[in-house]
């Protein structure tokens, strides 16, 4: 699972292409609706193939409580868990968006300095990985090699 550069920007290019995508919540449909998870759910059908799991129905604040890191237990069934110190472009990268609580937010290394995420209020954008973003970075990620190039 330590895909190559080439692997990298094949990433990248297909999370750019969710750019612009409306926020949606559980949707995961590039240029109509989605949200964290479905941008990197439509990121893996694009770059990996068919998902490996279904994601069951969640609500709007189903990271505000509880225990179980979720989305962490659910990505290392399927992707390589990485220290953060060692992200390059194209890992995934999952956010605690307050004390106390589980990591429930996912962008996409689109840079060094930049990560693509879907917010509520923007959609789907590209943004700096400001400090205030890096100190929510609460676990790391990689793809498993990719099989397919990018869909357009």
């Amino acid at each position: 699972m330590n895909h190559s550069p080439a692997a990298s920007a094949r990433i990248v290019k297909a999370t750019r292409l969710w750019i612009g995508t409306p926020y949606h919540d559980q949707a995961s449909v590039r240029g109509v609706g989605c949200d964290c998870l479905g941008l990197l759910r439509g990121v893996w059908r694009d770059v990996v193939g068919p998902e490996p799991m279904l994601v069951p129905p969640y609500s709007r604040d189903w990271g505000e409580a509880g225990p179980v890191e979720v989305l962490a237990e659910a990505a290392r069934a399927a992707m390589l868990e990485i220290p953060i110190t060692q992200t390059r472009t194209g890992d995934i990268i999952l956010f605690r968006m307050r004390a106390g609580a589980i990591a429930k937010h996912v962008g996409i290394l689109g840079s060094r300095d930049a990560f693509i995420h879907a917010y509520e209020r923007t959609g789907v954008i590209e943004e700096h990985l400001t400090n205030a973003w890096r100190r929510r970075i609460t676990y790391a990620f990689r793809f498993p090699e990719c099989k397919r190039p990018p869909r357009r």
